[in-house]
């Protein structure tokens, strides 16, 4: 009896996550502590289950974005807070119990920023993404052993892929290269090794090309100039609800595209891009606006004027991230108001 006072008791819950492992830390409405708590995997959905509606943080990690789901859908509120964002509120030595603790405490404050969950679909998207980051990087090992190995034949190939899939070909035909018959067989290996990246990555692309035709807001998003197929697609995964975000300025910042702070004393100082957030997101962005700054000066509309202004006092690299963090804030306009984009006339 005892027992059910405290669970019914609990307001606001922390939960330090693991594979097999939960440490649960609960206080009450006045923040005094009612439950600690570990549990083993298989028992935890039912002690949650057991628990009236309450508030539950955890730290956005592996499986975060699960068990936020499955919290969800036994009717509590569930918010991630990041990892760094918690280790303040961890007192002393680090342990499961204390990161609980400390999960409960940051939960309850005010100012807390917390990450956006996402669906099932969302995450679909974000693991193709994955996979075809990671098929684009070992085809691009795969073609740098390539063109190591046959330099120490005296083979020079140029860089890039294409030179590789032009090149090979020829290699492996020319009789009087001097390639013995055991390395042309490994290089013939080589080569079908990165056909079949080739092929991979480009049913993942199609995959994604379908996905896209299919949700409305990337299409929204593919009307940004600089902002592509796989740009569009990443940013759906990626921010789930547009209106965790206030603004555009909030959003640009959640991908580490605004200056670093170091102020003090009333004076401003402001130094490069945070570079928080993810990482391959933020890539896609800037190079999408390297592409627009390549291509400014052919236009005379306000943006590219804006842009080739910009290009003509700090540089190409400085504008490709003003344009990222532009179409950021773009993004987060036509994702809130479910608009497309308008190119301003000059």
């Amino acid at each position: 009896m005892g027992n059910h006072n405290v669970k019914n008791n609990v307001a606001v819950l922390g939960i330090d996550l693991s594979k097999q492992s939960f440490q649960l830390h609960g206080v009450d409405n006045n923040g005094l502590t009612v439950l600690k708590k570990k549990l083993a995997r298989k028992n935890l959905c039912y002690f949650i289950a057991q628990l009236p509606a309450c508030i539950i943080g955890i730290e956005a990690c592996g499986g975060s974005h699960h068990w936020t789901r499955i919290f969800e859908k036994l009717g509590h509120t569930v918010h991630m807070i990041a990892p760094q964002f918690v280790k303040p509120f961890v007192k002393s030595n680090k342990n499961d119990a204390a990161d609980a603790e400390a999960i409960c405490e940051a939960v309850q404050r005010p100012s807390m920023r917390f990450v956006p969950a996402k669906s099932v679909a969302q995450q679909d998207i974000q693991s193709l993404h994955r996979i075809r980051s990671q098929a684009v990087a070992r085809r691009t090992a795969q073609a740098n052993q390539i063109r190591g190995l046959l330099m120490e034949y005296g083979l020079i190939i140029p860089q890039g892929i294409s030179s590789i899939r032009k090149s090979i070909p020829l290699v492996l035909e020319d009789a009087g290269n001097e390639l013995t018959s055991m390395f042309r067989e490994l290089l013939h290996n080589l080569y079908e090794e990165m056909v079949h990246l080739d092929a991979r990555i480009k049913t993942l692309e199609n995959t994604l090309e379908s996905l896209c035709a299919q949700n409305e807001d990337c299409q929204r998003l593919l009307s940004i100039p600089g902002v592509g197929l796989l740009s569009a697609t990443a940013l759906v995964a990626s921010i789930g609800d547009i209106n965790v975000f206030k603004n555009g300025r909030e959003l640009a910042a959640w991908l580490g595209l605004v200056p670093r702070q170091h102020s003090t004393g009333g004076k401003p100082t402001l130094l490069g891009i945070s570079k928080r957030g993810d990482t391959y997101l933020r890539t896609l962005l800037i190079h999408g606006g390297r592409t627009v700054v390549r291509v400014a000066g052919k236009h005379q509309d306000k943006r590219n004027t804006w842009v080739t202004q910009l290009e003509g006092r700090r540089g190409k690299n400085i504008s490709a991230v003003a344009v990222a963090n532009k179409n950021a804030r773009i993004a987060w306009a036509l994702l809130s108001n479910k608009t497309s984009y308008q190119a301003s006339a000059s």
